[in-house]
């Protein structure tokens, strides 16, 4: 069990602002922004087997993460990263793309 408070900034970051309100069940007053973070780093890595492990998360009861969903924060965070993720890879064969062409001419 992870006792620790956050002390990141992302407790201030307005994007947590929109989250719905979870004040019960497991999550509660585990940092929506730590969630998202680790939503953001399973879904870049496209990770297929989820688990949100609301031990591991520190408690914040801080800023904009306050009394939101970390339920909510993770499911965003890994949309975001999935989406970084194709981003990369569609700018990745872009410039692939870019080079070959300019070596063919």
């Amino acid at each position: 069990m992870n006792d620790r408070e956050c002390t990141e900034q992302h407790r201030f970051d307005e994007k947590f602002a929109t989250l719905p309100i979870d004040q019960g069940g497991a999550g509660r007053h585990r940092c929506a922004g730590c969630a998202y973070d680790l939503g953001f780093w399973h879904g870049y890595q496209r990770l297929e087997n989820l688990r949100l492990d609301f031990d591991s998360l520190p408690y914040s009861q801080a800023g904009t993460v306050r009394h939101r969903s970390p339920h909510a924060a993770y499911a965003l965070g890994y949309y975001e990263g999935v989406v970084m993720y194709y981003g990369e890879l569609a700018a990745r064969a872009s410039t692939t793309q870019a080079i070959s062409t300019a070596t063919e001419t």
